[in-house]
């Protein structure tokens, strides 16, 4: 009789026979990861010997039969990656044996049957990404083994069950993208086995939970997008695993502790869109793993520590929306990894550093809404991979544009408005053929614009506001010579002097020539009359 039919991994399309179900002697069926259509077959219920039944990663459709749930000695079921819709069958309940449950991605409705309560072995369980609505039942704090639990991207709602803080052998539990309230089990860790607690994008709105703080165990804490409150600097403690921590978009307040430097594993340090005061520690800089750093929209004062220049790792370092001031350290022109700097809307003073201009990684650079004074450097024309945008606008900036910017090709964004520029925009800008937006508005700037793809479809208030800027487009004077004409005029001039100097030496020389033969003519004339005269009276002179 068989005992095992493995048929995974292959092109395999059509449905599944009903009469699979007269293999009655079958304890383990795998048909996943192949192009199978069509429902799941009741008769798979007469398989009473199943232990494993798998086929996800297919394309199964209609429901999940109801009568899996004879199918008492199934350790696990997966059907996970399909496209089954309707709701879970409450006599999956019965599978008491059941130590993996497998439905993630698929188009389940309807809400949780209370009996899932009833798998009290069960170490798994997966129902993310569906449609199941309702509220978690309060059965679930009688899974006392379970150690994975993801229910993450449905339409759950309510508060979660008392019982979850109970369950001491949970090693990841993923509730994220929910419509979920209320607050969150206060001793969700006091197992010490937790490692990934994933609540983002819910509506959860009390403290953070206080065994958080001795939960030493975590590489993954993901709270964002709640309306969660409590000081950070004494919720949280030392985490020498912790790789993740998202606490964005909370109510969360207090100052960012010197001690969160002392978790050498961390990647992603995301504290943005919080009420968070202080100023930024130094002892950050020894986070040498650390990818992104973000810190926008809060509080936070003081200068930015140039110690960030040790954080070889970083791509991502987002300040903005905050109130610090003082310089940009010169120090960041060692980030060579950074991708993403925004430093937008604070108080920053004094230049813009060269330095920048070695950040040869940036995709995206933000530093507008600032006190910036001085000239932006040309250095910045260095940033060859710059793509996303260049926002220098709003701060104190003077003197001409550099030309350099015009080796920025791949540049879609550029706003430089509302500052000091004076001068002609530089020809070296039609050279950025990728230019979307460039806005210099608000500025001294005077002169032609240059004639490249950006300006094809050019608002007039790109514009505005300048000294005197010219060319063919509506709003704006015209430019009565181009600057092809100029050249070309330059070049006649060129040509025509020398011709115009010799005809100006050769006139002046011929009027030299002829004022001293007019003179010399005068003086022979008047040497004559002498001579005549003296002949005549000469006899006067006779002694005769």
């Amino acid at each position: 009789m068989l005992n095992e039919l493995s048929l995974v991994e292959n092109q395999i399309t059509g449905s599944i026979p009903a009469e699979i179900g007269r293999l009655v002697m079958l304890n383990k069926l795998d048909l996943y990861q192949n192009q199978i259509t069509g429902t799941i077959p009741p008769e798979v219920g007469n398989l009473t010997q199943l232990n494993i039944l798998r086929v996800y990663k297919n394309r199964l459709t209609g429901s999940i039969p109801p009568e899996l749930g004879i199918l008492v000695n199934l350790s696990n079921l997966d059907l996970s990656a399909n496209q089954i819709a309707g709701s879970i069958p409450a006599s999956l309940g019965n599978l008491t044996n059941l130590l993996r449950l497998s439905l993630f991605r698929n188009q389940i409705t309807g809400s949780i049957p209370q009996d899932i309560g009833n798998l009290v072995n069960l170490q798994t369980l997966f129902l993310d990404e569906n449609k199941i609505s309702g509220s978690i039942p309060k059965t679930f704090g009688n899974l006392q083994n379970i150690q994975r639990l993801n229910m993450n991207d449905n339409k759950l709602t309510g508060s979660l069950p008392q019982g979850f803080g109970d369950l001491k052998n949970i090693v990841g539990l993923n509730l994220a993208d929910n419509s979920l309230s209320g607050p969150l089990p206060m001793n969700i860790c006091t197992g010490g086995s937790l490692r990934a607690f994933v609540m983002s994008l819910n509506m959860f709105n009390v403290s953070v939970p206080w065994s958080l703080k001795t939960c030493t165990s975590l590489t993954g804490l993901y709270l964002d997008g709640n309306q969660l409150t409590g000081d950070i600097s004494h919720h949280f403690g030392v985490y020498p695993q912790l790789r993740h921590i998202w606490l964005t978009s909370n109510r969360l307040s207090g100052s960012i502790a010197p001690k969160w430097g002392d978790c050498p594993q961390l990647k992603e340090f995301k504290l943005g869109q919080n009420m968070i005061t202080g100023q930024i520690p130094p002892t950050l800089s020894k986070l040498s793993n650390l990818v992104d750093l973000t810190l926008d929209s809060n509080h936070i004062t003081g200068w930015i520590p140039p110690e960030f220049g040790d954080l070889k790792n970083l791509y991502i370092l987002n300040l903005s929306l905050n109130q610090l001031s003082g310089p940009v350290p010169l120090q960041l022109g060692k980030l060579r990894n950074l991708g993403h700097l925004d430093l937008s809307e604070n108080s920053l003073s004094g230049s813009i550093p060269e330095e920048l201009g070695s950040c040869i990684e940036l995709l995206f650079l933000k530093i507008n809404t600032n006190n910036f004074t001085g000239k932006l450097p040309g250095a910045i024309g260095n940033l060859a991979s710059l793509q996303m945008m260049l926002d220098a606008s709003n701060n104190k900036l003077e003197g001409v544009l550099p030309k350099e910017l015009g080796k920025l090709e791949m540049l879609e964004f550029l706003n430089l408005s509302h500052n000091q520029f004076s001068g002609s925009i530089p020809s070296s800008f039609a050279s950025m053929v990728s230019l979307s937006t460039l806005d210099v508005s608000y500025n001294d700037l005077e002169g032609p614009l240059p004639i490249g793809h950006a300006l094809q479809n050019a608002s007039i208030n790109w514009f505005l506001h300048n000294k005197a800027l010219c060319g063919n487009f509506s709003g704006l004077l015209p430019c009565y010579s181009t600057p092809a004409s100029g050249r070309h005029k330059q070049k006649i001039q060129s040509s025509l002097l020398p011709i115009v100097l010799v005809v100006g030496f050769s006139t002046i020389a011929a009027i030299v020539i002829i004022a001293i033969l007019i003179r010399s003519k005068k003086k022979k004339q008047q040497s004559g009359a002498t001579d005549e005269g003296r002949n005549m009276f000469s006899v006067w002179n006779f002694d005769g």
